[in-house]
């Protein structure tokens, strides 16, 4: 298993990769044996730590997030490989189609309700008139969901900015600017922001400026909601998935991506209230309540 690196999200993923392995009845230390690697966001380490994991003789690769996964992709074409959180495997040159991934490789999107976060964004934050996506331009999951971002924001008519850092150093500054010129800030699927959320919400908090985050895990840490993806769930999916390889049950060349449909509206209460945000009843009812103060 490779892994890009450790934050709240992925690391929810790979409990639950364990759990699904589990629960398909392989047990690591018992009928099969878990050798994890961690690039912690250096990809230049995520092609030899790809190579030792071929070493080994593993029977199945897992890549969690699209960084990891494309260096496994790049060493072999020959053993198997189950995505973890890869919001589009197609333009991540990782399979022909969703449908029909064609090589080697199949497993489960994170792809995220972004229509879905629009709409509880605008019910939430009614005033709100612009929009800052924040997003690493490292990352294509991130490109492409940003993109999707932008146009479903445009279609509620709220203006759209985005602002791309390079890297987690000019994470902090450009928030500083981010609040000063927009209403709301969303941020995408983007583990080079999710590593670095605490410093998103601290200099966000400066200014009162809402985050509309992705990934459930962000809300508790300090974002304001979101409509999204269970990591622990997505997590054990892709472990019942790479168990039915590991069987001879599926093949990745015709095992279709795994995409979530439907996702849960995830509120920070605590944040809400920091905010000054009333949170409608209706809202209230269907959410699951997460952040400190709100357990």
């Amino acid at each position: 298993m490779l892994q890009f690196v450790s934050h709240p999200a992925l690391d929810e993923i790979y409990r639950g990769i364990q759990d699904g392995l589990k629960e398909s009845g392989y047990k690591d230390g018992e009928n099969m044996t878990i050798v994890f690697q961690n690039g912690q966001a250096d990809q230049s380490k995520l092609s030899t730590m790809s190579q030792q994991l071929i070493d080994k003789q593993s029977d199945v690769l897992i890549g969690i997030a699209t960084p990891a996964a494309q260096a496994l992709a790049n060493s072999t074409s020959k053993l198997p490989i189950v995505l973890g959180a890869i919001t589009d495997p197609v333009s991540a040159g990782l399979v022909e189609s969703n449908e029909k991934p064609g090589r080697n490789i199949t497993g489960v999107s994170d792809k995220s309700p972004v229509e879905a976060q629009f709409d509880l964004a605008v019910k939430l934050l009614p005033k709100a008139a612009s929009v800052g996506i924040l997003y690493s331009s490292a990352e294509e999951n991130s490109k492409y969901q940003a993109a999707e971002a932008e146009k479903a924001a445009k279609a509620l008519g709220l203006t759209v900015k985005s602002y791309v850092v390079p890297s987690s150093n000019e994470i902090a500054q450009t928030v500083q600017v981010m609040s000063s010129e927009v209403d709301v800030i969303y941020i995408p699927t983007d583990n080079t922001i999710a590593n670095a959320m605490q410093t998103v919400v601290n200099e966000a908090d400066k200014t009162k400026t809402p985050i509309i985050p992705s990934v459930d895990t962000m809300v508790e840490e300090g974002g304001l909601a979101t409509v999204g993806i269970n990591q622990y769930e997505l997590g054990i999916q892709t472990g019942k998935m790479a168990a039915d390889i590991l069987s001879g049950k599926s093949d990745p060349a015709t095992t279709p991506i795994y995409t979530f449909e439907t996702g849960d509206i995830i509120i920070n209460e605590a944040q809400a209230k920091k905010l000054g945000i009333t949170v409608p009843e209706d809202i209230l009812s269907e959410a699951k309540l997460v952040g400190t103060g709100s357990d």
